[in-house]
């Protein structure tokens, strides 16, 4: 099975990456179309930036200088590994630091980060700074917004990429912004999504922070436990949470937590 996750705003290319994950670290695999979009991006002020990605002037100057250093050569000086870089509440969740080298290399074939430049990132590619959500309106030559763009790669690529799975199943743990951007009319693998609700005021609902979270935890599940069938992600019991067989469906698990 193959798992789909998000990228983070948030950045982390200040914690040094230990030598012996480096020594793992691969190649982005969409290079050439990252840097077309990085040659428009290089266009921008950081007024454009600022009203396009609706960011503080520090945040846009920040973003244009990136744009600017970008170069399609990878290495360790100017890039770090993609699930070591992104620091959200998702890779909070999975923790990659703390994943053994034999569970990175099982990441490295079963995860996949989709991205709005990058396009589809394994665990160990290497990624260079930089702020492009998917759900961008730049315009390109495909057209008006990064969807135009990717067009049916993403789809094509994560086919091939399932073809290749003992099981070829997609669980989407990304968020809708970013699945989005995976055609489904191209898509042949069959998706199940994943749910995760906590008990609030009376009733389960899906917390933004808590769901964000629980995507990354069921993804380290995944691969801390080789989860490699459908039926294998129901004994996902992280923080406490537990799987709703009532309230679910074949194509979208629910896991439920209700904390003292």
């Amino acid at each position: 099975m193959l798992y789909l996750i998000s990228p983070a705003k948030a950045l982390d290319y200040e914690t040094p990456t230990p030598p012996t994950v480096q020594a793992l670290a691969t190649q982005p695999q969409f290079i050439s179309q990252s840097s077309e979009l990085i040659q428009i991006l290089k266009q921008k002020t950081p007024a454009d930036v600022a009203a396009l990605m609706h960011l503080s002037e520090d945040l846009s100057r920040l973003n244009v200088d990136r744009y600017q250093s970008w170069v399609p050569k990878f290495s360790h000086a100017n890039s770090k590994p993609a699930a070591f870089a992104f620091d959200g509440d998702v890779y909070g969740g999975l923790s990659a630091k703390t994943l053994s080298l034999e569970q990175l290399a099982w990441a490295q074939q079963h995860l996949a980060i989709l991205s709005g430049l990058y396009g589809v990132l394994r665990p160990l590619d290497l990624l260079q700074p930089y702020r492009l959500e998917m759900g961008t309106r730049l315009a390109n030559p495909a057209g008006g917004n990064l969807y135009h763009f990717w067009g049916d790669r993403l789809a094509e690529h994560l086919n091939a990429k399932a073809a290749a799975a003992q099981v070829p199943v997609i669980v989407n743990l990304a968020s809708q912004e970013y699945f989005k951007a995976v055609d489904r009319r191209c898509l042949k693998p069959r998706v199940i999504e994943c749910q995760f609700e906590d008990w609030k005021n009376g009733q389960y609902k899906i917390i933004s922070f808590f769901a964000k979270r629980a995507r990354g935890l069921m993804a380290r599940y995944a691969i801390t436990q080789r989860i490699d069938t459908p039926a294998g992600l129901q004994g996902f019991d992280l923080e406490g949470y537990a799987y709703a067989p009532e309230q679910s469906t074949p194509e979208r698990l629910l896991f439920r937590r209700r904390l003292a």
